[in-house]
């Protein structure tokens, strides 16, 4: 069901207007807005970063790793899911990864920036588009799943964002993070990214227990590269934020060696080993 913004009616989906009080989103470009004061400045990311992460996530062995994980996982812990909403999709590049994988999945994305949604509606026109701010999810009980992939550490309210996802989910929807891990590791890098904060297990934990979950698996990944991520990180301590920001351009044989690791680290997950440590934190939980 649809969640008026307005006065909190339920309504179809299907509706575009609430049947209460009238109210409906505003259309920008042919998509749905339900936070258009947000849709061109918002503090967390900036919207020129969509089309420098566009130019690199393809083949990028970071990203690759993050989409085989992300489908492995909705087809072990969540098979039936049958609707996706990815909260904060970008450029639409795991999207696009996830109406491959599960082509019978009705799938949808939302982007506070209307700048990310031109391209991820070009990457798969197909899909749901909206602009929304995830403090303020727009649906009650419409989805099998939802995914927030390194969106939440760009949010001051995350334990809101986790509570909404909670009241769109259907009951025992399942949702899938990806979040930036060790504060330890902080760098311009993360400056960079507009980052807020990067987790501990624990506090991560707490507030997707808070806020109505059960956790049915938490691991670090990008635990084997980890000692080449510190390096990386703390060599670049006190250097411009503009240039920490390059850390993902990498050399393409230097590319796939990373690969290497990241493909062998993923078929340990697969296998049942947590990772204490890494560079990230990727959570399943579901809804009680």
């Amino acid at each position: 069901m649809k969640r008026c913004l307005s006065c909190d009616t339920l309504y179809p989906v299907s509706d575009m207007a609430c049947p209460a009080c009238r109210w409906q989103p505003a259309l920008e470009n042919g998509l749905p807005t339900y936070a258009p004061a947000l849709s061109a400045e918002s503090p967390g990311f900036k919207a020129s970063h969509f089309a420098e992460l566009a130019a690199v996530e393809t083949g990028n062995f970071w990203f690759e790793a993050r989409n085989r994980l992300i489908i492995w996982a909705l087809r072990h812990y969540a098979r039936d899911f049958g609707s996706f909403l990815e909260v904060g999709c970008g450029t639409g590049y795991v999207l696009t990864a996830l109406a491959a994988a599960f082509p019978q999945a009705r799938v949808a994305g939302s982007e506070i920036f209307s700048a990310g949604l031109s391209f991820a509606a070009n990457r798969l026109p197909g899909a749901g588009f909206m602009q929304m701010d995830a403090r303020d999810i727009p649906f009650s009980g419409e989805y099998g799943a939802i995914g927030m992939f390194d969106v939440l550490e760009h949010i001051v309210e995350d334990e809101t964002v986790l509570s909404q996802a909670h009241a769109s989910l259907r009951p025992g929807g399942h949702l899938l993070l990806t979040v930036p891990q060790h504060q330890w590791l902080w760098s311009a890098t993360d400056e960079y990214a507009c980052h807020v904060r990067r987790y501990a297990a624990a506090d991560l934990h707490a507030k997707v227990r808070a806020a109505g979950f059960s956790i049915v698996r938490s691991t670090s990944f990008v635990a084997m590269l980890l000692p080449l991520m510190m390096l990386s990180r703390f060599s670049r301590r006190g250097v411009d934020a503009e240039v920490a920001g390059a850390e993902l351009s990498v050399a393409p044989w230097l590319n796939r060696l990373l690969s290497a690791a990241m493909v062998a680290e993923a078929r340990m997950i697969r296998t049942g080993v947590d990772f204490p440590v890494g560079g990230s934190r990727f959570l399943i939980a579901r809804k009680l």
